[in-house]
């Protein structure tokens, strides 16, 4: 297992969220000092896990969607679900400074102007002469140790996040699925996703 460096939690606030149909449930978010690549990642902490293994989501920033609601992808309502789930069973939110795949904003939309012209997630990303991602998980290993965690359940359709997690030294004990927030608009992308990168996700019969 590769050597992580510490982080130790900086500062915790307490911030209610809304998690659907006019309900809030009260969130603790908490900042980090000593992470790898010294962004500003949180993570939010919901419901009550007790002495249980908690439900952590890895979820990368994506502003198009989380923010302004983009049909593009399905970013927004995978955190809206998360949140409600989390809350429930009790568990994490780590919310990773990771934009487009950790290709960032501007080229996210520069990828997004070229699936116009046809090709698909990842194509645009190599046609920028970038990776399909570029995402790296030792932060998130990092946060879940700085906060107690070295065994989880992890909320994703991305093969890769559990295996870079078990190669960081967290384990995960099992993976529960994300629903799928399927519209005319997204309905390419999350076949790219399917059919190129593992990510288990059920798609309707049209979708190819």
């Amino acid at each position: 297992m590769p050597h992580l460096g510490d982080a130790s939690p900086r500062a915790r606030v307490r911030v209610p969220l809304e998690a659907g149909a006019g309900q809030l449930v009260e969130a603790r978010m908490l900042t980090f000092d000593g992470l790898a690549d010294g962004r500003e990642h949180l993570a939010v902490q919901l419901g009550d896990p007790g002495a249980g293994v908690p439900l952590v989501r890895l979820h990368s920033e994506c502003l198009t969607g989380d923010v302004f609601g983009s049909a593009r992808c399905d970013c927004g309502p995978q955190l809206h679900d998360a949140i409600r789930l989390i809350d429930e069973s009790g568990g994490l939110i780590l919310y990773l400074r990771q934009e487009g795949r950790g290709i960032g904003l501007y080229n996210k939309l520069d990828a997004y102007r070229l699936q116009e012209g046809g090709l698909d997630t990842y194509e645009a990303n190599r046609a920028l002469g970038l990776a399909d991602d570029l995402r790296d998980y030792t932060v998130a290993a990092q946060m879940l140790r700085a906060l107690g965690h070295t065994e989880i359940d992890l909320l994703t359709n991305n093969p890769d996040k559990a295996e870079q997690l078990g190669r960081l030294g967290i384990t995960v004990r099992c993976t529960v699925r994300t629903g799928v927030f399927d519209n005319p608009h997204n309905q390419a992308y999350l076949s790219a996703k399917a059919n190129k990168t593992g990510h288990d996700i059920r798609l309707k019969e049209k979708v190819a």
